[in-house]
């Protein structure tokens, strides 16, 4: 330990896995605000065509950072939870220096790659436009391989509140640079592609800014830990290990960013070459698409810092051979993800025409159908990424690139069939997404299945929230159907949707709460592992089984 002002500094205490995930999910719904106070204007501002170029950059610039830290930062933490379990400080410390150095290395490769291609990569997807998109997203790479490695020792520690907090800080600062580059460049008149260019710096700005606090936050809370006797391995040894679990868990995620660019390119291609819509058009339609995907991916968002925290929890049940209790965790975490995947899925459906036409006016008329369909696409979506990262934190890396790949080859193939139909066009990319990751959710069970110790039960996981969210989803149809009959008239104003949207979203979450406590789809044991759990368990009457 060492004083600072009087105060002795040591390591900061340890959460338990639900507990680091409430601690990340509070971070999630404040950057979720933040991040709609970014995109929602910011798709308003470049319209549909404009945001085809901020999404095929983007596109690009997360499969580079997919290669770079999607497996090594799980590694990282998983590799440091194993080595804190058994005690060992010094391994510990050996372990982030080689991570680091790792890092590092992989970050410079992807940014210049970025940096000295970006017309080359922006043609290859059928928008040549977007190349100046890219060439200001290229720094940012390197920065988050970096922030990625701090995030993953903390993690590693059972520690997620520096994660949280460099998040926010991360988006309140790209809100911020975006937004204010983008109105500023459009004032001047500029062109789309620079205006989309100016936007898409913020996620620049906003990584270096995190890499700040996560350098500036691990050298103030972890740099005077103690040293211990143990004998580190030697540093070959370490990123060997490092490799061979990260880099199936990369080639898994890769995959699917892969498939994502692939599906960039191919929707633009197909639409122009088989549907026959111009290039202009075809801009459109992919814009449109990109903004129904804004939405989609909230329910994910709320899933991920779950997955985060499963992943030590379950490593460190597994180096001390606790094998029920990694099942029990597994379980009760697939029960949690669809507690909350499963309402928000079903709400983006069903009020898919108002959510888009009040976030979004003035926007390609297929907008509502496209968040219809991805709205259900994005329960499949989180029940993935969970099954993931349980497979992920047991050492069974290999079988979420099995499911990846197949569900990816499924997305393709639908995506090459629908889209190229003048009738079905872009709502083919969701269907697409849709059958992709419903393939992937049943072959991940599957081998939950094989490698658990107690197989997932799915009449327990999923039972009673589909019941639940079933009268939600009435509830919440009926609710907007007749406040836009009695107080819209014949032509509601956007104001008017708004107010009949709200209405039915606050009685469709008071419809859900009740319900979820009336048929314990959250029970006692959930509620005790969280901040505050057991008072809330007692607010809700929600008491122990048996």
């Amino acid at each position: 330990m060492r004083p600072i002002g009087g105060i002795s500094l040591s390591e900061p205490k340890k959460q338990n896995y639900l507990h680091g995930a409430a601690i990340l999910a509070a971070g999630v719904v404040i950057m979720k605000i933040l991040g709609f106070i970014y995109k929602v204007p910011l798709g308003n501002i470049l319209g549909d065509e404009g945001y085809t170029h901020f999404l095929v950059a983007y596109n690009i610039y997360s499969v580079f950072l997919t290669v770079a830290t999607a497996g090594l930062p799980v590694a990282l933490s998983r590799m440091i939870s194993e080595a804190n379990t058994m005690n060992r400080p010094n391994q510990v410390k050996r372990i982030f220096s080689v991570a680091w150095l790792t890092f590092l290395v992989l970050g410079v490769v992807c940014t210049l790659v970025m940096f000295l291609f970006p017309t080359e990569l922006a043609d290859s997807l059928n928008d040549v436009e977007a190349s100046q998109s890219i060439l200001a997203l290229s720094p940012a790479v390197l920065l988050v391989c970096l922030t990625s490695a701090y995030r993953g020792y903390c993690q590693g520690h059972e520690n997620m509140k520096p994660t949280t907090v460099g998040q926010v800080l991360e988006v309140l600062v790209k809100v911020v640079v975006g937004l204010v580059l983008a109105w500023y460049l459009r004032d001047l008149g500029r062109s789309l592609p620079l205006v989309s260019a100016g936007a898409i710096f913020g996620v620049t700005a906003g990584s270096l800014a995190a890499l700040v606090y996560m350098f500036a936050y691990k050298r103030r809370c972890y740099s005077a830990l103690p040293a211990g006797n143990d004998v580190p391995e030697s540093g070959a040894r370490i990123l060997s290990t490092l490799l061979k679990v990260g880099i199936p868990i990369t080639l898994g995620s890769s995959v699917l960013s892969l498939i994502n660019l692939v599906d960039s390119g191919l929707c633009m291609g197909r639409l122009q070459d088989a549907a026959g819509f111009s290039y202009a058009d075809a801009k459109v339609l992919y814009g449109v698409y990109g903004k129904a995907q804004t939405l989609y991916n909230l329910p994910a968002a709320f899933i991920t810092p779950l997955t985060i925290s499963v992943v030590p929890a379950i490593a460190a049940c597994r180096v001390t051979h606790r094998g029920r209790e990694s099942s029990r965790i597994a379980e009760n975490s697939l029960r949690i993800a669809t507690v909350i995947a499963l309402p928000m899925g079903v709400g983006l459906s069903v009020l898919s025409y108002p959510i888009m036409t009040v976030i979004y006016p003035g926007s390609h008329e297929s907008g509502p159908e496209l968040l219809m369909l991805m709205g259900a696409a994005s329960f499949f979506v989180c029940m993935a990424l969970m099954m993931n990262a349980v497979l992920q934190a047991g050492g069974n890396e290999k079988y979420p690139i099995y499911s990846m790949v197949i569900g990816g080859v499924v997305k393709i193939c639908v995506n090459w069939f629908l889209v190229a139909d003048p009738h079905i066009n872009i709502l083919g990319a969701p269907i697409g997404t849709l059958s992709c990751y419903a393939v992937m959710c049943v072959m991940d069970y599957i081998f939950l299945c094989r490698v658990m110790p107690e197989r997932p039960r799915l009449g327990r996981i999923l039972a009673r929230p589909v019941l639940s969210c079933a009268a939600m989803g009435l509830s919440a149809w009926a609710v907007y159907g007749l406040a836009i009959r009695f107080i819209g008239g014949a032509e509601p104003g956007r104001l008017i949707m708004a107010l009949c949207m709200c209405l039915a979203i606050g009685v469709a979450v008071i419809v859900y709460l009740v319900l979820v406590v009336l048929t314990r789809a959250v029970t006692f044991e959930d509620m005790k592992i969280i901040p505050k759990g057991e008072k809330l368990a007692r607010l809700l009457h929600i008491r122990p089984e048996g």
